[in-house]
């Protein structure tokens, strides 16, 4: 990995640009949409932050190679990404976060919004395997 003058770390090659310009500029405003969904779950409970994040450097990396390095190298959105894409795990407070928010979506909406029985059971079941998949990946220290 090469650094620049100001100690930016080159990540495109990680990248992989997709041929057509058209889905690149497609996938670089979805990147775009997703990183603004991304930053507003920093600010509400309810919508998560770093699957947006993820998303948005998926899309960078298909369409963008300076958004990519953007979004890798800043202060405060990169390390969401880099914990993500170096180590394919999770600390413990995020996996414990995930399930919390996970579980006080889907009884709130239980107890409050929905009616419908059997739609009770599909979100139950919905919530044991999001958190199950959670909980198999590795946990590592915070650094």
């Amino acid at each position: 990995m090469a650094s620049d003058i100001k100690g930016r770390i080159d990540y495109s090659h990680e990248m992989k640009l997709h041929n057509s310009p058209i889905l690149r500029i497609v996938f670089w405003i979805a990147g775009t949409v997703s990183l603004f969904l991304g930053v507003l779950g920093v600010f509400l409970p309810v919508l998560p932050t770093t699957p947006f994040l993820l998303l948005s450097a998926y899309l960078y990396a298909r369409s963008s190679e300076r958004f990519y390095n953007w979004l890798m190298n800043h202060r405060h959105l990169g390390p969401y990404v880099r914990q993500w894409v170096q180590d394919r795990s999770l600390t413990l407070r995020t996996k414990f976060l995930a399930i919390s928010l996970l579980t006080i979506a889907i009884v709130t909406s239980n107890v409050f919004f929905v009616t419908f029985v059997p739609a009770h059971a599909m979100m139950a079941l919905t919530g044991i395997l999001v958190g199950a998949y959670i909980l198999s990946f590795d946990t590592r220290e915070i650094r």
